[in-house]
């Protein structure tokens, strides 16, 4: 048991760690430094993780469900610092996303160097390569949905004309009860009347295997 969670915490440290970094790095860049003031810019997996989002929740819906979900301590920006405040949230907001296709990509990559390791060590290295490759596609490709407040949500937020920007922003409060609801509560609701509803596969499970095989050919995997 130990093994397998190892394969999967660590890759997940990863990604989570340097997601939210990225996004501090970013604004700190464009000009808010609310980030680096409140030790958010950094790698120290411990200032971004959310003791729900990032261990409870994810715990659970591993025990109970086929998807698992969670999040973690959203790092701090304040928009109206930036120099560019409309243009700026965009490249904050892609930062995160940005960061773990590009873990993605390192991680097709080192599965290059595993046949060289020491036998002891294979096994373990190539799942967690594997894994790492896996979360951070899920992590780029769920975060980019055009939900606030969901990095997607806030990139076309910054793109879309102002009138239609302030209604999608007004959606910010309800955006986590509404993801919640369509990959969660939906999927609970369609069992009870013995209707099948999988948005999670639907939606997201294409564009990830989409996403993971374009990565595989660029790395030379396949």
């Amino acid at each position: 048991m130990l093994y397998t969670i190892s394969t999967w915490v660590i890759p997940a440290l990863f990604a989570i760690t340097l997601h939210e970094a990225a996004h501090g790095y970013a604004a700190n860049y464009f000009g808010d430094s609310t980030a680096k003031e409140q030790g958010r810019v950094s790698l120290n997996p411990f200032r971004h993780i959310d003791p729900v989002g990032t261990v409870i929740l994810p715990l659970v819906l591993a025990l109970t469900s086929p998807f698992v979900f969670g999040w973690a301590k959203p790092v701090p920006v304040n928009f109206g610092r930036l120099r560019n405040p409309k243009r700026d949230m965009v490249w904050v907001a892609a930062a995160g996303p940005a960061i773990n296709l590009f873990l993605a990509l390192v991680s097709a990559r080192l599965l290059y160097i595993v046949p060289a390791l020491p036998e002891s060590a294979v096994g373990w290295t190539f799942e967690t390569l594997r894994n790492s490759l896996f979360l951070n596609v899920i992590l780029c490709v769920f975060n980019l949905l055009p939900i606030p407040p969901l990095d997607g949500g806030r990139i076309a937020v910054g793109l879309l004309p102002v009138h239609l920007a302030r209604r999608l922003a007004g959606l910010e409060k309800y955006g986590m009860v509404l993801i919640i609801g369509i990959l969660i509560g939906l999927p609970l609701l369609g069992a009870l009347f013995g209707i099948t509803i999988r948005p999670f596969v639907w939606i997201i499970q294409p564009i990830v295997e989409a996403v993971i095989s374009a990565i595989a050919a660029l790395a030379g995997l396949i």
